[in-house]
Parts: structure tokens; C-alpha cells; sequence
């Protein structure tokens, strides 16, 4: 069929309540660009998430038929716009509006486009030329896109389907596969796609695009492009392992991560259970956290030396100020503890308890436990220091270098060696009180 003709058996149909913002903003540009003569198609993602029955979170447009400074005159018409990239610009359309429940002011952002064209003109992920093409047509558009699924546009103004390389087929068979092998290789970037994908959407890659991905070199992807791969398949999946899986397959562990390489030849299905267990623990935990489960449960099968060679691949230091790398190495340490404590628990002191809660955070160490099939341990072990009040974190000191210099003692290094002393003590048990901590300091102090 021709590639403008549309797919009668499937529509997106327009919402019943038009004031949803995305789809609203995208039927009124559609609308002004038939107006001058061109088309306007919803690509990507958003259009793949709709047919699957998702609730799509954002939206890109692409516009044919208009040149380049016409449609930036067009779109001025409807909000602020803000032009990204140089030579391939994308407009992003920037809109407030007031919500109608909650009365607070909501920000919008619809990415509009010209369809692209790529040129090769230097090696690796970022040696593209890309410019935009308006006379293109919706084949030679979707031909350049990295997977059938997320090659389908839909027109906002009818919810016709337009599908040239039968990427619905393929949503419905659950298989991802590669577009055209010549562009798909052109981007390194996209194996790494397939490898989230393939765990988001709980698909099967097609075995020539399977093929195809084990030929292309990694080598030049920047860590940070990496990491935002490998940020979305532990997060956005039920099942992140299935991503672990499949990076195994396509030969990215062994180019990227050679211990995690290792773990998964050795001891594939305990790590990915682990793994997978661990998205189920990490529900009530802030995102920088999840994140920390996450890795640990990779890292336990890694050891320490194999879990820094992963974070360094991944560039993995911070999150949102949150030490990332130092919490998940300190979880691997300490991996074992809820359940050795809890098979000695008769000769478990609470001192030995409250120092677990100096090392790492005692709710991340009880989620990893459980993660590892140590359930009962570590129920038991939370419920330790919960009632010793650690299981946020340690106790804050009772003693502080002021209380000392109202004490009499003068500023040095004095002052840090006794407030380190007491907090020891402080950890034991043997200081429980702001006056005992005073007290034992002065004893301290009066002995030098």
C-alpha cells in the first residue's frame, strides 16, 4: 500500500474530553499546518504507548510538507518556543496552563520536528550530520527510526494509523526488531535500546536484529549515554532482569560490563531473580534509593572489585547528593549480616546492631536481604533496629564539639578525638544520655 495510506483496522481515537493539553495542543498544530498545506503525524513513543493501552507522558509531533522557519512562525502562534540543536532543530513548545482540580499552574512541553535526515560524516555514536528534511516522505522518515514499534505515526486529527513497516504486528507479537540494518548501525546507542526495551515492554528481539546488535562496536558511548539506558531498564520494568537477559544475548554485558559477563554465565538466574525481586522491595524507597537497591543486587554477584569496574562503566557516583556508589559498595559488605546476625541472634549485642546502621543504610540492607531470599532474617533484623530507632540511619551524636568548649576545653584536635570516643560509646550502649556523654568525656579530658 502507499506508505500515506492508512491502517483502517487501527485508529488512536481522539479523547472524548479535549481539554487533555498534549493531544489538545497537537490537534490545533495539525490543524494550522493542513491549513498552509502540510501534515502534522504524532510519532514515537507516544503513539506506540497508546496502542498498548498506556497512558503516553509526553508527545512528538513531526511536521511535513513546511519548511523550517515557516513552521517556527506557526508555532509561535500557539506558546513560547525554544529551539534545540543546530543543524536538526527540534521546537519545543512550552505552555501553562491552571489546573482545573487543584488550582496549581501546569507546565507543558510538546517536541515538535521536521522529519530528519541523518548523514554519516565521522565514526561513533555521535558522528551524525542531521538535518531537516521537509519534503521527506513518511517512509523515508520511519525508515531512519530504530525499531517497527516505534515507527508507527498516528494523524492527531483522525487517529488514522499509519504504519509502514508493520511495527503494530509486531507490538502485538511482542517482538522488537530493527527497521533497517544499515541505519539501525549507524547508532550504537540503539543495541543498548534494545536491551531496555526488550525488558519495558517484555519483548522478544527478532534473531537477525539480535545478530545485527552483536556486530555493532560499543566502544564509543559516552558513560553518561549509558547510563541512561541502563537508568531506564532497571526502573521502568517489573521485570528489569529481562533486560539483563537480553543484554547478555546481544553481547552487551560482555563489551561493556566483563564481570557482570561473568555473573551471568556463572550464575545467571539466581542474579536475575535477585534482581528482580529487588524492583519488587523497592516501592516505598525514594528514587536515588531504589536505584541503590537496585545495583546492590546486581553487585552482590560481583563482589567489590567487580560492582566498582560496573559503577565506573556506568559512571555512577551521586544521585540527587545521595552517595550512590559508597551506599551500594557498603551494602555488598554487609549483604550477609541480617542473615548471620539472625542465625546467632542470641549472641547479637546492640552495639553490634547500631554500628551496621554507621555503615549503610539499615532499610536498604533489610529490602537487599529480602531480595536475596533471606526473608525471615531479615524481618527480624528490621525489627532490631526499629526498636533500637536505627532503622533510618545511625543516632545522632548526644555529644557535640560546643558541649565541650562549654565545657572548658579548648579548640584542637582534642576536640575531635573525644566526640569520636563518646560516639563509639555512644554505639555501644554505655552512654545513653547527653549528661553520661558529658560525664565520660570529662573523664576523658581530666585523664590527659
Amino acid at each position: 500500500m502507499s506508505v500515506l495510506q492508512v491502517n483502517s483496522q487501527a485508529k488512536i481515537q481522539p479523547p472524548a474530553n479535549q481539554s487533555e493539553p498534549l493531544l489538545k495542543k497537537a490537534r490545533q498544530i495539525a490543524l494550522a499546518a493542513q491549513e498552509v498545506g502540510g501534515r502534522a503525524f504524532l510519532v514515537g513513543g507516544y503513539v506506540r504507548d497508546a496502542l498498548l493501552g498506556l497512558s503516553p507522558k509526553d508527545a512528538d509531533l513531526e511536521v511535513y510538507g513546511i519548511e523550517a522557519e515557516a513552521l517556527l512562525e506557526l508555532l509561535r502562534r500557539f506558546g513560547r518556543v525554544d529551539c534545540v540543536g543546530e543543524s536538526f532543530r527540534v521546537y519545543k513548545l512550552v505552555w501553562q496552563r491552571r489546573d482545573k482540580h487543584s488550582g496549581d499552574l501546569q507546565r507543558y512541553e510538546l517536541d515538535v520536528s521536521l522529519p530528519r535526515r541523518d548523514k554519516k560524516v565521522g565514526a561513533g555514536h555521535r558522528g551524525f550530520l542531521v538535518e531537516g528534511d521537509p519534503q521527506a516522505t513518511v517512509e523515508e522518515a520511519a525508515r531512519r527510526r530504530d525499531f517497527t514499534i516505534n515507527a508507527i505515526l498516528c494523524d492527531p486529527l483522525t487517529g488514522d494509523i499509519v504504519d509502514p513497516f508493520h511495527g503494530q504486528d509486531d507490538l502485538k507479537r511482542k517482538v522488537l526488531r530493527a527497521v533497517d540494518d544499515k541505519h539501525f548501525a549507524e547508532d550504537s546507542l540503539r543495541v543498548l535500546r534494545a536491551m531496555q526495551f526488550a525488558a519495558r515492554f517484555e519483548m522478544e528481539i527478532e534473531p537477525s536484529t539480535v545478530e545485527l546488535c552483536r556486530t555493532i562496536d560499543l566502544s564509543d558511548l559516552p558513560k553518561e549515554r549509558i547510563w541512561g539506558e541502563w537508568e531506564k531498564m532497571l526502573t521502568k520494568p517489573q521485570h528489569p532482569a529481562l533486560g539483563l537477559r537480553a543484554g547478555h544475548r546481544l553481547g552487551v554485558l560482555g563489551k561493556l560490563f566483563p564481570p557482570l559477563e561473568a555473573a551471568m554465565s556463572r550464575e545467571g538466574d539466581k542474579l536475575c531473580r535477585a534482581l528482580d525481586n529487588a524492583s519488587e522491595e523497592k516501592v516505598a524507597l525514594t528514587y536515588e534509593r531504589q536505584i541503590t537497591l537496585l545495583l546492590a543486587a546486581i553487585g552482590v554477584f560481583l563482589g567489590g572489585e567487580g560492582t566498582k569496574q560496573l559503577l565506573d562503566a556506568l559512571g555512577v557516583k551521586t544521585l540527587a547528593n545521595y552517595p550512590v556508589r559508597e551506599q551500594v559498595l557498603a551494602l555488598i559488605d554487609n549483604a550477609a549480616v541480617p542473615f548471620e546476625f539472625y542465625a546467632h541472634q542470641e549472641e547479637v549485642s546492640e552495639g553490634e546492631l547500631r554500628r551496621i546502621a554507621t555503615r549503610c543504610e539499615p532499610r536498604l540492607l533489610y529490602a537487599l536481604a529480602r531480595a536475596l531470599g533471606a526473608v525471615e532474617a531479615a524481618e527480624w533484623f528490621i525489627n532490631k533496629m526499629r526498636a533500637l530507632g536505627v532503622e533510618e540511619g545511625p543516632p545522632v551524636p548526644l555529644l557535640m564539639g560546643r558541649h565541650l568548649l562549654e565545657m572548658g576545653l579548648k579548640p584542637g584536635r582534642q576536640i575531635g578525638e573525644i566526640t569520636r570516643a563518646i560516639y563509639e560509646m555512644q554505639i555501644d550502649g554505655t552512654v545513653r544520655t547527653l549528661e553520661q556523654a558529658q560525664d565520660a568525656a570529662r573523664c576523658l579530658f581530666e585523664s590527659e
